[in-house]
């Protein structure tokens, strides 16, 4: 095929330090590369990754927030897989980073919110996979998911 995967994300931060901070220290992304970019209003690029998944930073020169509305048309957030929905939420608040939307049960997953330093979403997914599912895509065994008897989640319903 043409087109293989979503190579990156592009992010402009209000302050690109700040942002590198939470995604390399909170989330675990590692940076890649930092180049300086001679382009005004653009300083810096820099690249964090995180498995085969990537983030551009671009730092500039005074940048304009974002609005405010939910559903304003463009790009909404990023989505980061977690093993365990319950120990991502438990780790992050351990940080002090407050749970934007508490997880709810989508029955094949559950599903999450936190908010990055600018109040970008990043939303944390945990699928849910049986012994079947693991063995028609891996091709071998993996064990079930763990339970999530002490998590607290909602069942979202929509109407």
């Amino acid at each position: 095929m043409m087109f293989k995967r979503v190579d990156h994300v592009e992010i402009v931060p209000r302050n690109a330090e700040k942002t590198i901070d939470f995604y390399v220290n909170i989330l675990g992304f590692r940076i890649r590369s930092r180049n300086e970019v001679k382009m005004p209003p653009m300083r810096e690029v820099i690249y964090l990754e995180l498995g085969d998944t990537m983030i551009e930073i671009i730092s500039t020169d005074d940048p304009k927030p974002k609005d405010e509305v939910l559903w304003e048309v463009g790009y909404r957030g990023i989505a980061l897989e977690v093993e365990d929905m319950a120990k991502a939420v438990d780790y992050l608040r351990g940080k002090g980073i407050g749970i934007a939307r508490e997880p709810v049960d989508l029955g094949d997953s559950f599903r999450g919110e936190i908010r990055d330093p600018d109040g970008l979403i990043v939303e944390l997914r945990q699928w849910k996979r049986t012994v079947q599912s693991a063995n028609r895509v891996a091709g071998g065994f993996s064990p079930p998911a763990p339970t999530t008897r002490s998590m607290r989640v909602r069942t979202a319903r929509f109407t």
